[in-house]
């Protein structure tokens, strides 16, 4: 009979994933208080930044450290944003947005990425018309849909989408997120998982090998230091 790892290793599995997850969120903290000041009541991105961090546990000390470090109080590094697009196997559209302090590194990496999984690199502007960015709120399967409904509306929403299973996204414009995420927390509805994020007008179905190419591609990238997200317009559905 086989062994699976020892309590030691999955520990240290799951410490170096929350390891990763701290990095990534540390990176968006310090690049949006970079960009728009140190205050959150004033800085829309940081204040999501900020949730995305208490979200994952991380320490009020960790995260007003890396504020003060991007804005100037204490020493610390200065994160550059780029993205990058491409294609995976079977012609699914990827976007790469990475924070960098090194951007040779990081364009190495991205491009080996692609050609390892039998994609390739596009050029700036050759995918992101695909794909839209809006804010999404999720709700599990289970919500109050006609209350969900009501206050969206309400807070200003764009659009509720209620899935077969019961789950439930409530769609907002990138400016309105964090005005509505807010609206819906105080009439007791707090989402799930919310997110500012990219969404494709059309998804590509791909199976099979291509698919287990296509999913081993997007685990790569995401699994890198420097990527904070990737998006696809892969429908695996068929390969789950």
């Amino acid at each position: 009979m086989g062994r699976g790892p020892s309590i030691e290793g999955r520990k240290n599995a799951v410490d170096a994933k929350r390891g990763k997850i701290f990095t990534k969120v540390i990176r968006e903290i310090s690049v949006a208080a970079r960009a728009g000041g140190g205050d959150p009541a004033g800085n829309p991105r940081l204040r999501v930044a900020i949730d995305k961090g208490l979200a994952v546990n991380m320490s009020k000390d960790v995260i007003e450290r890396a504020v003060k470090k991007a804005t100037g109080e204490l020493e610390g590094v200065e994160y550059e944003e780029i993205r990058y697009e491409g294609y995976a196997p079977g012609g699914v559209a990827v976007i790469v947005d990475c924070l960098t302090d090194n951007r040779v590194r990081t364009v190495a990496d991205v491009r080996h990425a692609f050609g390892k999984f039998g994609g390739n690199m596009g050029t700036e502007g050759s995918v992101a018309f695909m794909f839209n960015k809006l804010g999404v709120l999720s709700y599990d399967t289970g919500a109050d849909e006609d209350a969900i409904t009501e206050a969206a509306i309400e807070a200003g929403a764009d659009d509720v989408t209620v899935y077969d299973d019961g789950a439930i996204d409530v769609v907002t414009s990138p400016d309105a997120f964090g005005e509505v995420k807010a609206a819906m927390e105080a009439a007791g509805l707090a989402p799930g998982f919310a997110e500012v994020t990219m969404r494709a007008d059309n998804d590509i179905a791909v199976e099979g090998d291509t698919a287990e190419q296509v999913k081993k591609l997007l685990a790569w990238l995401e699994d890198m230091d420097d990527v904070q997200n990737v998006y696809s317009n892969a429908d695996l559905g068929a390969a789950a």
